[in-house]
């Protein structure tokens, strides 16, 4: 199999996303005669593979490593058998982007949830007021994964008022910066043509709690329903599982969806990058503060809390980058030893200082 055959853009892969970057990275297992295919689904130790001679199934054992980070996913383009019963899973290429969360069990872990990801959409339904909070968060993994993101506002029609849609939209662009936020609803149509256009240059994946839509929306961007839907409940906007695995689609105007089950948790997994560039504002304030080490809580000539003093930058936005920023020390903390290690002196000095500072204080009043 030559490496231009592999690269023509009439090659079978194409329309999942094949292009001469990977045929250049699968060269060495072509001339070993393997096949090469991205994973459309993975469940119970055997994934589905699109490949040049179809979806196959193959097993993942070979390729299955103590690091919950490195095993197949959903997106990864993978190297095949070309016959054999079973067939196998032989090596995946190396990943361009990965979207990964932490675990919902105590130990550190992480979870990959998408790999080789150009788009992730961040789908929020406008059944209930948006948790500002919980955007954030998915930005921040959004960012940290090297993909693009979007928020996408579902279920518009259920909002009649104009002003009241605006305002909700306005919130959440103040919450995004730098990111698309578009209003869209599968019921009407609104904004479904400039999704798809948007989309239609590479692979996204579609993340969000239950309940916000996505399952509607990924038919209403594949033009048929494909993926099952469940009503979410009216009190809350919650709905139960529908979709239950990982699904690449092709999507018919171009470029590939990944549908994902609602995510309950959001944990960040070693984000510091991406957090801050969702507050990428308190970052550009902070180069204007008089210490370098200025923590934001009560120093002297600190630019963001002046920000927050002038109305400039909202306490909800501050308290939220404060939140995510000690939860990614803690996750980052678990795993590695040396950050550790300087948290503890960090936490020793600053204790010193304060216990110097208050015999200093004592010494002044005797």
């Amino acid at each position: 199999m030559s490496l231009s055959f592999l690269s023509t853009s009439s090659h079978p892969l194409t329309p999942y996303g094949w292009d001469a970057g990977w045929a250049a990275e699968f060269a060495p297992y072509a001339e070993r005669g393997l096949l090469p295919g991205r994973v459309v689904r993975v469940d119970r130790g055997q994934c589905d593979v699109a490949t040049t001679a179809g979806v196959i199934r193959a097993d993942t054992a070979f390729v299955t490593p103590h690091d919950p980070l490195r095993v197949v996913c959903t997106g990864d383009w993978a190297v095949v058998d070309p016959d054999g019963t079973p067939r196998f899973v032989r090596a995946c290429l190396p990943r361009r982007t990965a979207f990964v969360r932490s675990t919902s069990s105590k130990r550190s872990e992480g979870q990959i949830l998408a790999a080789n990801v150009d788009h992730a959409i961040i789908a929020i339904s406008l059944a209930v007021e948006p948790d500002l909070g919980r955007i954030e968060r998915f930005l921040a993994l959004a960012w940290e994964s090297g993909a693009l993101p979007l928020v996408v506002l579902t279920k518009a029609d259920l909002v009649a008022d104009p002003a009241v849609r605006a305002h909700l939209v306005e919130d959440v662009r103040t919450t995004a910066p730098g990111v698309q936020v578009l209003a869209v609803s599968s019921e009407t149509g609104e904004g479904v043509e400039v999704l798809s256009a948007v989309l239609s240059g590479g692979t996204s994946v579609l993340l969000g709690a239950s309940g916000a839509g996505k399952s509607t929306l990924a038919n209403a961007l594949l033009g048929e329903e494909v993926m099952e839907v469940r009503a979410a409940r009216d009190v809350d906007g919650k709905g139960r599982h529908t979709t239950t695995t990982r699904n690449l689609l092709v999507l018919p105007g171009g470029g590939v969806l990944i549908d994902t089950p609602g995510l309950r948790g959001v944990g960040l997994w070693d984000a510091m990058t991406g957090v801050g560039q969702v507050f990428s504002e308190i970052e550009d304030l902070a180069g204007e503060c008089r210490f370098q080490d200025c923590a934001h809580t009560a120093e002297p000539g600190c630019a963001v809390l002046a920000a927050v003093e002038d109305g400039s930058l909202s306490v909800r936005r501050l308290d939220s980058y404060r939140k995510l920023l000690r939860e990614n020390q803690r996750i980052v903390a678990k795993t590695d030893a040396r950050l550790r290690s300087e948290i503890r002196r960090d936490w020793k000095r600053k204790g010193a200082e304060g216990r110097a500072a208050i015999e200093a204080k004592r010494g002044r009043i005797r």
